[in-house]
């Protein structure tokens, strides 16, 4: 009996073995799948945008202008890039213009997601929603281009038509005063649509026993907006305001096209500053060190967002 018992616990330990071996060899098979079909992925990162972060790194340190061999200059960069008078200027207006573009994405983009959710009619809302999401998939340049144009201050049907109302032309691309406000404008024109599609999203997984609680508990208007509405909406906030600030801080095409950093170096932003020194100066060793400098500010800028999101950000 017992010789019998234990043949049969060890046919069962056998049989056990070989079914937990077979499952295992069936998680390592999907799990080399899974990194093959993540492979060509993985590679474009690596070889499209950390390899250039880390070769932007090395070239920081040199002094190259492509006609000589690079000469290593440790820091040298680095001491000339903290006393660049232009790069102080630029950097500057960088902030304004993302502090300034991604409020008004942000804002505007949550008050039209608001109203077109309120729509009954499903035919408007499809329509409303292709409207201002079409603008995202325009060229950035040609969109710099067009409202160039528009802004013009002889020329331009905007100021025509401000004169027919009474108002001075405006020096919409020609004024240290005035020309930010153009480039937010424009840029906040052309990115609106995205944040309005990702508020448009969170509006609509939105529980309607929430907002009929809420209703119930007497909480309506503004009042149910900012208690319920925007709490719930904080990881769509959240996500809006860490892409837009990584855009705002790349911002490139509008100043370049429409201004060419002026008037002066009032639209003149980091971005141009490293271009123009790594491009048309051939100074690469020095535009590195400017772009090494802008992915820091945007790592500090990112990582403090999402340490303050663990404040403010509510996840369902």
């Amino acid at each position: 009996m017992t010789t019998a018992n234990g043949a049969a616990d060890s046919g069962g330990g056998f049989l056990h073995w070989l079914l937990q071996d077979t499952m295992d060899g069936l998680r390592r098979r999907r799990a080399i799948l899974g990194y093959l079909f993540l492979l060509p992925t993985l590679l474009g990162i690596f070889i499209f945008t950390a390899g250039p972060v880390f070769v932007s790194f090395g070239l920081s340190l040199f002094r190259w202008n492509i006609f000589k061999p690079p000469d290593y200059i440790e820091l040298a960069n680095y001491e000339r890039l903290i006393s660049d008078v232009r790069i102080a200027i630029s950097f500057g207006n960088t902030l304004k213009f993302t502090v300034l573009a991604v409020a008004t994405q942000v804002s505007i983009g949550l008050i039209l997601a608001l109203a077109v959710h309120r729509i009954s009619n499903t035919a408007m809302r499809y329509y409303f929603r292709t409207t201002f999401f079409l603008p995202l998939l325009m060229s950035g340049a040609a969109v710099a281009v067009v409202m160039g144009y528009i802004f013009h201050k002889e020329f331009g049907p905007l100021n025509y038509y401000l004169g027919l109302m009474g108002v001075q032309q405006i020096p919409w691309k020609t004024s240290a005063d005035w020309v930010m406000v153009t480039i937010v404008i424009t840029s906040a024109w052309r990115n609106l649509g995205f944040t309005f599609i990702l508020f448009i999203g969170g509006l609509s997984n939105i529980s309607q026993e929430v907002l009929d609680a809420a209703d119930v508990d007497g909480a309506q208007g503004f009042r149910r907006l900012w208690s319920v509405t925007i709490p719930l909406l904080s990881p769509q906030i959240l996500f809006a305001t860490v892409t837009g600030v990584i855009g705002a801080i790349q911002v490139f095409e509008e100043p370049f096209i429409m201004t060419r950093g002026g008037p002066g170096n009032a639209s003149r932003t980091a971005v141009m500053v490293m271009y123009e020194h790594a491009f048309k100066d051939i100074e690469y060793g020095y535009g590195s060190a400017i772009a090494v400098v802008l992915f820091l500010v945007i790592m500090a800028f990112t990582a403090t967002q999402m340490w303050m999101s663990r404040r403010w950000v509510f996840y369902q």
